[in-house]
């Protein structure tokens, strides 16, 4: 059993907690909410700040939604950089800059302690089911040691290089994950348009080459019109700013994904900025004065 520290309790991180206590694992608490009740009534320790988690906790994870939170979370007032000793483990999961993440890092490293960035894909269907990917930069050490509590959350867990590595990947994911959402949504909406039923059209195309989780969850979303968040429109919104930012650093060209995030400026200017990231059909709906509805 180790102690573990989590902050961030929101829709993801708080059914990942719980898959912490339920594997048997002592954790201490904190979010800048109330804690949920359920999480002390499962036996986690609610703590006042993200200093006092990391001074009880060896492994310390976070789980908050954009860089600003991921750095105020370590390094401001009553910060876990304030509650740390050499030889713990810091572990992000949130999806932030990977140019960040590197800095965090080595700011990390300098008071002694290890330091993984640990982005995740899944949504809150996968939190829920603890059938997250884990994608993970940092060193081996701290990633064999961390593995197992990853395993109480995760399925396909890939350590795939060093710091800010983990968190490159999941901008590589959130570029495919808001492609194919867009994919999903014209070809539902050409469907629908055309008289065919979206509902048999998505089995049909669920059983041949076009198949994708995509398909099947989101698809399904947008016909249920079913926009509820596991995953709202702005942090997918945030995610390919990352992505934009870092292909004009890189100096590439992103074409698919710069369309992809004027759909989602065009929800959130509608009001859907809390929206399911499928809402982005919702947009393509309006462009089509057509709305995917079953036959």
């Amino acid at each position: 059993m180790s102690n573990i520290g989590f902050i961030g309790l929101g829709i993801m991180g708080n059914p990942m907690a719980s898959h912490l206590i339920t594997g048997g694992h002592k954790l201490f608490v904190y979010d800048v909410v109330k804690v949920p009740q359920a999480l002390i009534d499962q036996g986690a320790t609610a703590c006042a700040s993200s200093r006092e988690v990391a001074s009880h906790a060896d492994i310390i994870i976070t789980m908050v939604p954009d860089t600003p939170h991921v750095e105020n979370v370590l390094f401001g007032k009553n910060g876990v950089a304030e509650g740390v000793a050499p030889g713990k483990i810091v572990v992000d999961m949130s999806s932030i800059s990977p140019i960040a993440t590197k800095d965090f890092a080595a700011r990390i490293n300098a008071l002694g302690c290890d330091y993984l960035d640990a982005p995740v894909s899944g949504g809150e269907v996968g939190a829920k089911a603890a059938t997250l990917t884990i994608m993970v930069g940092g060193p081996e050490g701290a990633f064999a040691k961390v593995k197992p509590i990853f395993e109480l959350m995760g399925k396909n867990i890939t350590l795939v290089g060093g710091n800010g590595d983990g968190q490159t990947t999941k901008v590589a994911n959130q570029i495919i994950v808001a492609l194919t959402i867009e994919a999903v949504g014209e070809a539902l909406l050409f469907a629908s348009k055309a008289g065919a039923d979206p509902a048999r059209v998505r089995t049909a195309l669920m059983g041949g080459f076009a198949n994708s989780r995509i398909l099947e969850v989101h698809g399904e979303r947008m016909i249920t019109r079913n926009f509820s968040p596991g995953f709202r429109i702005e942090l997918h919104q945030k995610d390919l700013n990352l992505a934009l930012s870092g292909a004009r650093a890189l100096g590439i060209s992103l074409p698919n994904t710069a369309t992809a995030q004027e759909l989602f400026n065009a929800a959130v200017a509608a009001g859907g900025a809390a929206w399911d990231h499928s809402g982005m059909v919702r947009v393509l709906e309006r462009l089509a004065c057509h709305e995917v509805v079953k036959g």
